[in-house]
């Protein structure tokens, strides 16, 4: 069985995991790792990389209703196609030989999942900071796309494993798996700037998982190069991301707080309050 095929079987399950997300806040880690368990990556390589006879048969197909038949809002369906077309570019890319070819390949179609989630979030979200934020992702990784796409042209996979082909795609089918496991968590958040920030997190960490099992793997000067620019371009992110979801988090459960204890006063007690407030705001005479 080529490596191919066997990555059609993690895929399968991906698209599984994605359609228990629609409507389960958290996503079962241990089922998805006990699937990639079950993967092995072999370095047999297929004759073409030609990308449409790589994705026939296994691309992951995302459907428009939750388990429980509950149509999908709009925003995770973006969410879920932006996720399905990540995953199927970099399925590809795994399945190379080369490591500097992989983590070309495969940081291309992370990249282009990061430019649509930023355009999902400019569509939805009304967030000051994670606008701004989609908007500099925008920026910033459409130039690095555009760097890939000019190497790649010039650099096509090695027909034949070399000897460390294997650990490398070990490494990179492993951050996938923590990555999508995390990101299914995130954009199921019911607010859209909270969706963004939670899927965007774990996206941000697995890109710079990537760019060190690069820098691990990878010879090519360019690349290596670029592998550490992505990772001190996204590490700053990843701290704004991190800071933003717990000012925003604790925000929202004082909020909660505070209403509950407003609703939880007796109509006697909620008189009382009205008049030692109004008491308090009367002018001085």
């Amino acid at each position: 069985m080529t490596v191919l095929h066997r990555f059609a079987l993690f895929a399968s399950g991906v698209s599984a995991a994605l359609l228990l997300s629609a409507c389960q806040p958290k996503a079962d880690d241990s089922e998805i790792n006990a699937m990639q368990d079950d993967v092995p990556i072999t370095t047999e390589q297929p004759d073409s990389h030609d990308e449409k006879d790589a994705h026939a048969g296994h691309d992951v197909m995302m459907p428009e209703t939750t388990s429980d038949a509950t149509p999908m809002t709009d925003m995770l369906k973006d969410y879920t196609k932006s996720m399905t077309d990540m995953h199927n570019e970099m399925m590809v890319g795994i399945a190379y030989n080369d490591p500097d070819t992989a983590f070309a390949k495969s940081m291309l179609g992370h990249h282009r999942g990061a430019v649509d989630m930023a355009k999902i979030e400019l569509k939805y979200g009304t967030d000051e900071t994670m606008r701004q934020l989609a908007q500099d992702i925008m920026d910033s990784q459409q130039l690095e796309i555009d760097i890939l796409n000019k190497w790649l042209a010039s650099h096509p996979d090695t027909p034949k494993p070399k000897p460390n082909t294997e650990a490398m795609q070990q490494a990179y089918a492993n951050g996938m798996d923590t990555m999508h496991a995390d990101m299914m968590a995130g954009i199921t958040d019911p607010v859209p700037d909270m969706a963004f920030a939670r899927g965007m997190l774990p996206h941000h960490r697995s890109a710079v998982d990537m760019a060190k099992t690069q820098l691990q793997y990878g010879t090519d000067k360019e690349m290596r190069k670029l592998a550490q620019d992505i990772i001190d371009a996204q590490q700053p992110e990843i701290e704004l991301i991190e800071s933003w979801i717990a000012r925003t988090s604790s925000t929202a459960k004082e909020a909660t707080v505070a209403t509950e204890q407003e609703t939880s006063l007796t109509p006697k007690e909620a008189m009382k309050e009205a008049i030692d407030s109004a008491k308090a705001n009367k002018p001085a005479a």
